[in-house]
C-alpha cells in the first residue's frame, strides 16, 4: 500500500537576507517573540523590531525587498504586527507599531499611508470578510487592529479606494516625470485620514487578543434602531473569554451630551477673556500638533469566563465567524460558538499549540455516472488544524464534533501559516477558493502546503 503524502512542497525562502532576522540559529523562526510572519499566495513578509523583509518563495530569483520604517527613537517605537492586504491586482503590506500607528507599504517598499489609530501597542492585525447568507444578513470586508483592551475596525472599501487613488497618482506622476525634469513629491495618501470605529473592551480585564466575529442583533429595547451592532470576542489574563456588543454610536447619556456642548463653549469663552486681560503674545515656540485620537464608541459586556489561573493566549476565527478556537495557559483548546457564546468542544494536552481553520474535501460516494468537476464550496468541510510543537505533530479535526482526520509529523522549528484574505473573494461570480494552510520549516526554509484531500 502506497504511503499517503499529506504535504506538498511549494518553494523555499532561504536567502542571505534572512540572517538579519536571525536565520541560521536553531529555532530562530519560533523562539523569537519579536519575529513576525505574514503569508501571501506567493510571498512571505517577515519583520522584527525595525525591519520588514519580503521574500518570494515561489520564485527564488525574484529580488528581496527590505523596508526600514521611519520609527521614533525617542519612544523606542518598533514593529509589533504585520499582515498582507490583497485586492484584485494590488498587494500591500500593512504594519502596526508599538506607538499605535498603522503603516501601509507597497511591495516595492514605498510608504503609501501612515495613520495614528490609538496611542497604544498594536498586538494583532486581522483581515476578514463575510458573505451574505442565511447566517450573515450583510456582507462586509474589514481590517481590525487589536490593542490592549481596544479594538479598531476599518472598512475594507475605504482602504481599497485609498490604494486605488495612490496607485493611479503614482502612475500619472511616473509619466509626468518622463516629460519634465524634477522630482514630484507624493504625499497625498500620507495626509489622508481613513475613517474607522474604535471600542474600549477592557471591562473584564485587558485583552491579549480579540476579534470582531460579525454583525449581531440590537438590544431588545433598540429593535427599531438603524445602527449596526457587532459582536467581539476577547481573551486575556483576567478573563479567559469575554464577549461584547459593539455599537456604531458614540453617543452618551443626557448629562454627557449637555456637558459636551457646555464645556467647550465655556472653555472657549474663558480662553478669549484671558487673552484680552493678559494680552498674551505668540512669541513662544509652537509645539508640533499631536495626532488626534478618536473617541470610543459604546461597548457593552455580554458575558465572560473567569477561571483563575487559566489565561487566554491565542485566538483564531473561522471564515464565517461562527466558531473561534482559543488556546489557554493550561494546554487546552476551547472551541467557542460565537453566536450562542458557549464552549462546544475542548481538547486537552496541547501546550504552546497554535490553531488554524482550514477546509478539506469531504468524502463522496463513488457511484456510477459521477461527473468530475471543479470542487465547489459544498464539497469542502470545515476543519481545525492544531500544531502541537511539543509533540512535533499537526492534527486535523473535523468541525464541530467530527473525528480526527489526519496526524502529520513536522520538523522542530516549524510554523503554521495561512495566506491573507483576498478582498473580493466573496463575490458569487469568482471561483471558490478554500481555506489553505501552509507549513514553514524554519531550519530548511521549505514552504509546504497541507493537501486538501484525504486520499
Amino acid at each position: 500500500m502506497a504511503k499517503r503524502i499529506h504535504l506538498t512542497e511549494l518553494g523555499c525562502i532561504a536567502c542571505e537576507e534572512l540572517s538579519e532576522l536571525g536565520a541560521g540559529k536553531e529555532g530562530w523562526l519560533v523562539n523569537n517573540p519579536n519575529l513576525l510572519c505574514a503569508l501571501d499566495s506567493h510571498s512571505l513578509a517577515l519583520a522584527n523590531r525595525n525591519l520588514i523583509l519580503i521574500v518570494n518563495w515561489g520564485d527564488p530569483d525574484a529580488p528581496r525587498v527590505k523596508i526600514r520604517p521611519d520609527l521614533s527613537p525617542i519612544e523606542a517605537e518598533s514593529i509589533t504586527a504585520i499582515e498582507w492586504l490583497v485586492f484584485d491586482d494590488v498587494r500591500v503590506v500593512v504594519a502596526g507599531t508599538s506607538c499605535g500607528y498603522l503603516l501601509v507599504y507597497s511591495v516595492a517598499g514605498d510608504l503609501i499611508h501612515k495613520q495614528m489609530v490609538h496611542p497604544s501597542r498594536i498586538l494583532k492585525i486581522r483581515v476578514r470578510g463575510t458573505k451574505k447568507d442565511l447566517i450573515q444578513e450583510t456582507s462586509a470586508e474589514e481590517i481590525c487592529f487589536v490593542m490592549p483592551g481596544i479594538i479598531a475596525r476599518f472598512d475594507g472599501s475605504h482602504i481599497q479606494s485609498m490604494l486605488q487613488k495612490w496607485f493611479q497618482e503614482k502612475n500619472s506622476n511616473f509619466w509626468d516625470q518622463k516629460n519634465r525634469k524634477g522630482d514630484v513629491e507624493d504625499t497625498g495618501s500620507l495626509s489622508q485620514r481613513l475613517p474607522y470605529q474604535i471600542w474600549n473592551v477592557n471591562k473584564n480585564g485587558v485583552c491579549v487578543d480579540a476579534t470582531v466575529t460579525g454583525v449581531m442583533p440590537p438590544p431588545l429595547l433598540e429593535l427599531q434602531s438603524s445602527q449596526r451592532y457587532y459582536c467581539a470576542v476577547t481573551i486575556g489574563e483576567d478573563a479567559v473569554i469575554s464577549a461584547y456588543r459593539l455599537s456604531e454610536d458614540r453617543g452618551r447619556s443626557l448629562v454627557g451630551a449637555i456637558l459636551s456642548k457646555v464645556v467647550p463653549a465655556a472653555a472657549s469663552t474663558i480662553a478669549s477673556f484671558s487673552k484680552l486681560i493678559w494680552r498674551s503674545n505668540d512669541q513662544s515656540p509652537k509645539r508640533k500638533p499631536e495626532a488626534k485620537t478618536q473617541s470610543f464608541a459604546r461597548a457593552s459586556s455580554l458575558t465572560c469566563i473567569k477561571d483563575y489561573p487559566r489565561k487566554g493566549e491565542k485566538l483564531t476565527l473561522s471564515p464565517s465567524g461562527t466558531l473561534a478556537a482559543i488556546t489557554d495557559s493550561l494546554g487546552r483548546i476551547l472551541l467557542l460558538d460565537t453566536q450562542a457564546l458557549v464552549v462546544v468542544r475542548l481538547w486537552k494536552g496541547y501546550r504552546d499549540a497554535s490553531c488554524v481553520f482550514m477546509e478539506m474535501l469531504a468524502k463522496k460516494d463513488k457511484g456510477k455516472g459521477v461527473i468530475h468537476t471543479e470542487p465547489v464550496k459544498s464539497d469542502y468541510c470545515l476543519c481545525l488544524a492544531i500544531h502541537a510543537p511539543r509533540k512535533g505533530i499537526i492534527e486535523v479535526w473535523q468541525m464541530r464534533t467530527g473525528p480526527r482526520l489526519l496526524t502529520i509529523q513536522c520538523a522542530k522549528g516549524s510554523k503554521l501559516l495561512q495566506p491573507a484574505y483576498r478582498f473580493g473573494s466573496n463575490s458569487s461570480s469568482s471561483p471558490y477558493i478554500p481555506l489553505e494552510v501552509f507549513l514553514l520549516n524554519g531550519d530548511s526554509g521549505q514552504v509546504s502546503m497541507l493537501n486538501r484531500s484525504l486520499s
